[in-house]
Parts: C-alpha cells; sequence; structure tokens
C-alpha cells in the first residue's frame, strides 16, 4: 500500500511500477522467510502443500497483470480488507485462533486451498494487501497462529513474487535501480519485523494487524 504509490510518484506509469514493486517484495519476502526459520517458527512440511494453489494463482494473475490495467482488481482488495477488519472487529478468533488451536491439514480444507488460490491470483496481479488476503487464508483456514502464518505469508509472496518477476522481467516492464534501491529498505525492514514479531504476545499482533488493515483500508477508500 505503500511502495506503489511512492513507486507511480516517480512517475512511473502504473504497469512498470507494479512490476518494479517485485523487486523489493520478493528480496523482503526471501529475508522474512529466512528470518522466521531461524527463530524455529516456520512449519517447513506444510510449504508444499500451500504453494501448489498459490503457484497456480500467482501465474494466472501476473500474466494478466502484464496486459490488464491494475486498477481492475481495486474493488477486490477494499472489500476484502475491510471485510477482514470487521471479522476482526467481530469475531477475532476467526483470523487469530487461540494458543494451543491444532493447526488443520490443507487437504482437509477446501476453502483455505480455494482461498490460497484467489491470494496467488490477487498477488500475481498486484502486490498490495495480498498479505492481508494470505494471513485470512492461513490463519482463518489452516488455524496457525500470527507469527506462523507470517512466517508462511513471507514464503507464499517470495514464491508469488518471483513467478510475476519472471514475467514481468520477459515483458521488459521492470525499472532495476528504483527496484533495487526499494528492496534494500524492505529487507531491512523485514529483518526488524521478524524479532519483532517473535518478541510480543498474540494479542499484540492481533491489533497491530487490525490497525494495519484499518489505515490500510481508508488509504484504499482515498485513492
Amino acid at each position: 500500500m505503500l511502495s506503489l504509490p511512492a513507486l507511480m510518484m516517480l512517475g512511473m506509469p502504473a504497469d512498470i511500477a507494479n512490476a518494479t514493486n517485485r523487486v523489493g517484495i520478493f528480496l523482503q519476502s526471501i529475508a522474512g522467510a529466512k528470518g522466521f526459520r531461524d527463530y524455529d517458527r516456520l512449519d517447513s512440511s506444510a510449504i508444499g502443500p500451500i504453494l501448489v494453489p498459490t503457484l497456480a494463482g500467482a501465474l494466472i494473475g501476473s500474466v494478466a497483470a502484464s496486459y490488464l490495467p491494475v486498477w481492475l482488481l481495486k474493488p477486490t482488495l477494499l472489500c476484502s480488507m475491510v471485510l477482514m477488519a470487521l471479522v476482526m472487529l467481530v469475531r477475532p478468533g476467526t483470523i487469530s485462533p487461540a494458543d494451543g488451536t491444532p493447526v488443520r491439514k490443507l487437504n482437509e480444507t477446501p476453502l483455505a486451498i480455494v482461498s490460497l488460490f484467489f491470494a496467488g491470483m490477487y498477488g500475481g496481479f498486484v502486490q498490495a494487501g495480498v498479505g492481508f488476503i494470505l494471513i485470512a487464508a492461513l490463519a482463518g483456514g489452516l488455524r496457525y497462529d500470527l507469527v506462523r502464518t507470517n512466517a508462511l505469508k513471507m514464503v507464499c509472496t517470495a514464491v508469488l513474487s518471483g513467478v510475476a518477476l519472471i514475467v514481468f522481467v520477459a515483458r521488459d516492464q521492470v525499472m532495476w535501480f528504483p527496484g533495487l534501491v526499494l528492496a534494500v529498505g524492505m529487507v531491512i525492514g523485514a529483518t526488524l519485523s521478524v524479532r519483532f514479531a517473535i518478541s510480543v504476545s498474540q494479542k499484540t499482533l492481533k491489533w497491530l494487524l487490525l490497525i494495519m488493515v484499518s489505515i490500510a483500508s481508508g488509504a484504499a477508500m482515498l485513492s
């Protein structure tokens, strides 16, 4: 929600900004996933099954994004983020399961499979806000706590951003210098954020997530 408008403020067309943004997202996600793995918060056994529907959606979304205007999915972003904010207010346990809640297997949760596919498709199309959709699928559908949800979210965003980046590079839509400058800040931010997420309580993370969703929703309404 911040990096894409920042790139467009530099005068980039929406499609070029959307493509260039993926350089930072890709490297940030790798750094974040590594950080969670180092703290033993990454469920490595779940990565393969989770990536199958996410990858399929990302490929479709990124190909569509290279040919279609970005504004087509803005209503989807806004509605999904506002809905998540409302769910967190009314039924917080839906997105943030209580400590000790058993994790569900993906093959036993069809709704989570569908959610991951559409999250991948949306993330391949336009990155902004896809983390919130992945959190809904992983925490809401598979019942991971927010720390492990964020760890798996980082893996998903790395993969779907990598797929999108390949498509955009092939279409010659990436501006590498601003993309790499952006990536430096994103990697530093991801490294610091992992340490913060590990050290605070689930309740604190839940409220921070609610605040971020609300702010992003308001920004989307005004843009």
